[in-house]
C-alpha cells in the first residue's frame, strides 16, 4: 500500500529583518536563502523545500513587507503578498524585541506589523503568527505581544520560536505539515531549493558583499550572472558583474589593492564549490550603473513585476 503523500506552499511573511530567511533555513535543514545583518536582504520570494512526515512544504520567503518608495520596492512588497495569496498557509513572522523598544528602527517595525495586519484584514486571510526573537525574553512580555496582535483577530494560532537557535521550530514545522493538502510532492524528496543556478550564484555573492561592506554601501547593489559555463574537467565558470550607482561606492567594493573584491569572490566562490559540489571558478567585474533598479530586464528573472 503506498503512502498518502502530502504537499503545499507556505508563505513567511514579515518585516523586513524580522528573520524569515534564517527561519526558512532552519524548517528546511540548509541554507537556501541568504542571511546578512542588512534589512531588505531577501528581494524575491525563494523557495525551500522542507520535508517532515509524508509532507512536503514548499516554503516562500518573501521580501519584507514595508512602505515602499521606489520601483524596486514596490516589486518587492508585491511579491511578498503574491506569495502569501497563493499559498495553503502563511506564517507572519514577528521580530519580538522589535514590538517592544522604541527606538526609530523599531517604530518602523512597528507600523510594518500593522500594515500586514490590514492587509491580511483586507484579504480576509487568517495566518499563524510565529513570535520570533524570543531568546532571553521574559514570560510576561511576550504574552503582552501574543495578546495584543491575537486580538486584531487576523491569527488562529501562535508560535513562540527562536530562528537562530531552533527553539519551538520543530512544532511550528509539524503544524504546517498538517496543513498541507493531499498532494503528489512537487520536489524530489533531496531537493532543498527551487533556484536556477544563475540566480542562486548572484545571490550568494551579493551575501557576501554585504557581509563585508554593508555598513558602507547603501541598499542599492545588484549582483548579475553574466555568464555560467560547464568546463570539462567537471568545474564551472562564473562571470557576475556588481553593479552600483554611483562611481564614489566603486572603490568601496573594490577595497584597497582590490583586496575587498577578493575577499568576496573567494568567499562566494567557497560556497558555491560547496553547494554545487564541483570546482567553481568566479570572475567578478563592478560596473556603475545609477539607474539599474529601474531596468526591467533586473525584474524578470527574480520573478518580480516590473510594473508593480
Amino acid at each position: 500500500m503506498t503512502q498518502t503523500q502530502h504537499a503545499g506552499f507556505a508563505a513567511i511573511i514579515g518585516a523586513p529583518n524580522a528573520g524569515k530567511s534564517t527561519l526558512t533555513n532552519r524548517l528546511v535543514g540548509a541554507k537556501v536563502s541568504i542571511v546578512t545583518q542588512k534589512v531588505q536582504t531577501t528581494r524575491f520570494p525563494v523557495r525551500g523545500v522542507a520535508i517532515h512526515g509524508d509532507a512536503q512544504i514548499v516554503l516562500v520567503d518573501t521580501p519584507g513587507i514595508f512602505s515602499p518608495r521606489r520601483r524596486l520596492d514596490r516589486a518587492m512588497v508585491r511579491a511578498a503578498w503574491g506569495g502569501a495569496e497563493d499559498a495553503d498557509a502563511v506564517v507572519h513572522l514577528v521580530d519580538v524585541p522589535a514590538q517592544l523598544h522604541d527606538s526609530p528602527a523599531d517604530r518602523k517595525a512597528q507600523a510594518d506589523v500593522e500594515s500586514i495586519v490590514g492587509g491580511l484584514k483586507k484579504a480576509g486571510r487568517k495566518a499563524i503568527l510565529a513570535l520570533n526573537k524570543i531568546d532571553g525574553m521574559k514570560r510576561e512580555e511576550l504574552l503582552g505581544v501574543s495578546q495584543t496582535l491575537f486580538e486584531t483577530g487576523v491569527y488562529d494560532e501562535v508560535f513562540m520560536i527562536s530562528a537562530k537557535t531552533g527553539d519551538g521550530v520543530d512544532d511550528l514545522k509539524a503544524r504546517l505539515a498538517a496543513l498541507m493538502p493531499e498532494n503528489p510532492w512537487y520536489y524530489p524528496e533531496d531537493q532543498t531549493a527551487d533556484l536556477p543556478a544563475r540566480l542562486l550564484a548572484a545571490e550568494i555573492t551579493r551575501e557576501k558583499l554585504y557581509l563585508r561592506v554593508h555598513e558602507e554601501l547603501p541598499y542599492s547593489a545588484a549582483v548579475e550572472t553574466t555568464a555560467f559555463e560547464e568546463r570539462k574537467d567537471g568545474g564551472v565558470r562564473i562571470e557576475q558583474t556588481i553593479y552600483v550607482e554611483r562611481e564614489s561606492q566603486r572603490p568601496i567594493i573594490l577595497g584597497k589593492g582590490g583586496q575587498t573584491l577578493k575577499w568576496i569572490g573567494q568567499k562566494a566562490r567557497e560556497e558555491l564549490a560547496e553547494l554545487l559540489d564541483r570546482p567553481v571558478h568566479l570572475f567578478l567585474h563592478v560596473a556603475v550603473d545609477e539607474r539599474w533598479a529601474d531596468k526591467r530586464e533586473f525584474y524578470g528573472p527574480v520573478g518580480l513585476d516590473f510594473d508593480a
